[in-house]
């Protein structure tokens, strides 16, 4: 099977197999730190797999650069978090502080992906990444914090359809943070990859 194919397949597979864990209620009985574990057990994955996998790493060097930045668009979430805030669901550390993170960063991917030649200005994609790590580092870290102190706290993100940000998209969000460092800066050490390879 192409890897065009094969590969968005299997992130079609993990994805609904995260949401009939999510459905069958797998996640809710889980207590600090497991969701925390395995987040990072299913980001090492990803990027292990990269590694390991000469098909997997072609098909990331010669896939459009705005299709890994367009992944970011789903923290959009974020609008939900301040939803989820004012009915008294989630703490305003996470929601409103990791809220508004998550839609500046989906904002700049959106912006990056829809206008003409920006995603060619390295600068501009270098710092957008840059947030966004800062930004998915300090959601993992609050929702740690909160979670240890108030298991309750933090149910929301333990039921669908959060619990697909534990079993599927911080993973993805995290590992494509670093695939987006990596490919900027794999052809040049001053962080110039050609063109052709940015947004093709």
């Amino acid at each position: 099977m192409r890897a065009d194919r094969l590969y968005p397949m299997a992130l079609m597979v993990w994805f609904f197999a995260a949401y009939a864990l999510g459905d069958a209620g797998f996640f809710t009985a889980l207590e600090p730190p497991a969701p925390q574990m395995m987040i990072f057990t299913l980001t090492v994955l990803l990027l292990a797999n990269s590694l390991a996998l000469p098909g997997f790493r072609r098909w990331l060097v010669d896939l459009d650069l705005r299709r890994l930045i367009a992944v970011h668009v789903l923290r959009f979430v974020g609008i939900y978090f301040l939803i989820l805030h004012g009915r008294g669901q989630l703490p305003y550390d996470f929601a409103v502080k990791g809220g508004w993170g998550d839609i500046l960063t989906a904002s700049g991917a959106l912006a990056l992906v829809i206008v003409p030649g920006l995603v060619a200005r390295r600068g501009l994609v270098l710092a957008w990444n840059v947030f966004g790590l800062i930004d998915i580092a300090f959601v993992v870290t609050t929702a740690a914090r909160l979670g240890s102190a108030d298991p309750s706290s933090m149910r929301a993100l333990l039921r669908l359809p959060l619990s697909l940000l534990l079993s599927f998209f911080v993973p993805l969000v995290i590992a494509t943070h670093l695939w987006i460092f990596w490919r900027v800066y794999r052809n040049d050490p001053g962080g110039r990859p050609p063109l052709n390879q940015v947004g093709r």
